[in-house]
């Protein structure tokens, strides 16, 4: 902490002089001065870390504190969480492409494990403009990165689901281009992981 002293003979100073004076001194004495690291003075009562180091692009002494989800996981359990490390983002292993309904021509991002399906916000793939489609959990798609398949397995909605023209019962292994029809909605689905690529693969390749 930097103490900041002067002294002054006030009475030489003009009334206006004198007010400039007192507030300009005053609210220094006032101030809790700090000097970071990169040897800028600031004041602490105003800002919680060094806004000149801030507007520099600097280091600042304030750090996140990042979590690497891979070092923190058994072997086993290593499946696609791998980008942690790299990445805020869940890499995408598939798409819903809607080519008739509401949404038609618009696709919808398949991440791994399991993505449930439905009209409301808190759904992983969330289907707006088909009413018809259960707000909660219509049905799900799952990505298997160990055994790198796709399953599609209805939910809780009282429509039926079809698969390539048949109806849906129970979870059933997807392949790329089948025809699933939802609501009065059809999507086709495509696969980026599987047999001919994994991110899990692709990244133990980059490491060699």
């Amino acid at each position: 902490m930097i103490i900041i002293k002067k002294s002054y003979n006030l009475r030489a100073l003009k009334d206006i002089n004198f007010i400039k004076f007192v507030n300009y001194y005053g609210g220094l004495l006032m101030a809790e001065l700090k000097r970071c690291k990169n040897g800028h003075i600031y004041d602490t009562s105003k800002y919680s870390s060094c806004p000149y180091c801030k507007a520099e692009g600097l280091e600042t002494e304030v750090k996140e504190d990042k979590i690497n989800l891979v070092e923190e996981m058994n072997d086993d359990d290593k499946t696609m969480a791998y980008w942690a490390k790299d990445s805020r983002v869940d890499p995408v292993v598939g798409w819903l492409v809607c080519i008739e309904g509401a949404d038609k021509g618009k696709d919808f991002r398949i991440v791994s494990e399991r993505n449930f399906i439905g009209r409301g916000d808190e759904m992983d793939i969330q289907i707006k403009g088909d009413m018809t489609i259960s707000r909660k959990n219509h049905c799900s798609i799952s990505y298997n990165p160990k055994g790198r398949i796709f399953v599609i397995t209805p939910g809780d909605a009282n429509g039926l689901i079809y698969i390539n023209n048949e109806a849906l019962y129970n979870t059933k292994e997807l392949g790329s281009f089948d025809m699933i029809e939802m609501g009065e909605s059809k999507f086709v689905f495509v696969n980026l992981c599987g047999k001919n690529f994994d991110w899990n693969k692709e990244k133990s390749q980059v490491e060699k």
